[in-house]
């Protein structure tokens, strides 16, 4: 999300290690939404140096250094971006700078889908003791089965999230610029490393802001 007219130009990741540009998004210590954001600013990097991880990590190192506030979520990052008025380019899920923008008003701010980004994908848990014990195992595999028909999925679109059924995405194509979307374990292999190569104390996130300050 940026401010109205787009003062600084932001149209892909790029833009974002200018020395004018400031950033706002939630600590990926603290935050998924945060997570989300540091990993698709490296795999974008990454992308685009051809897998070079020592470029890759000094495009982070100017990335990390450009941010004006790391609130502790994405409601904060907000609130800091919008109501404090602070930093340039707010960072977070498509379907949440939108639903912001909307919630605010067109007046004050424009969304930029930049032309590579990450797949971020809500999880659907299937639990057996639960739906056993409260009786439930057919209206939970009916609704499970109706995230997927047409009509959920139209309706999914309504609230600016991308899904997978091809007509649904047809009839919404206004909503949503193209942009190639690359998922973690592409980049960065399974979550459990990614907690630990990352996010862990003294992992690449520590390594990367310790750096930065010197």
């Amino acid at each position: 999300l940026v401010r109205k007219g787009n003062p600084k130009q932001i149209h892909g990741w790029n833009d974002l290690v200018r020395s004018d540009v400031k950033l706002v998004f939630p600590n990926p210590k603290t935050s998924g939404n945060g997570r989300y954001t540091y990993l698709a600013a490296w795999g974008a990097a990454n992308l685009q140096d051809g897998g070079d991880q020592a470029k890759s990590r000094e495009w982070m190192k100017r990335f990390l250094g450009n941010v004006e506030v790391f609130d502790t979520g994405g409601r904060g990052a907000t609130t800091t971006f919008v109501e404090r008025n602070l930093g340039d380019v707010l960072i977070s899920f498509e379907s949440e700078v939108k639903n912001i923008q909307k919630q605010y008003g067109d007046a004050g701010y424009e969304v930029i889908v930049p032309p590579v980004d990450i797949l971020a994908e809500f999880p659907v848990a299937w639990v057996d003791k639960n739906v056993e014990r409260n009786g439930t195992e057919k209206a939970a595999k009916a609704y499970l089965n109706y995230l997927y028909s047409p009509e959920a999925q139209k309706i999914i679109t309504s609230f600016n999230y991308r899904v997978y059924d091809k007509q649904a995405m047809a009839a919404a194509k206004e909503q949503f610029p193209e942009t190639k979307l690359f998922r973690v374990e592409e980049q960065f292999g399974s979550w459990p490393q990614v907690m630990t190569t990352h996010f862990a104390t003294g992992g690449e996130l520590d390594q990367l802001l310790a750096e930065g300050h010197r």
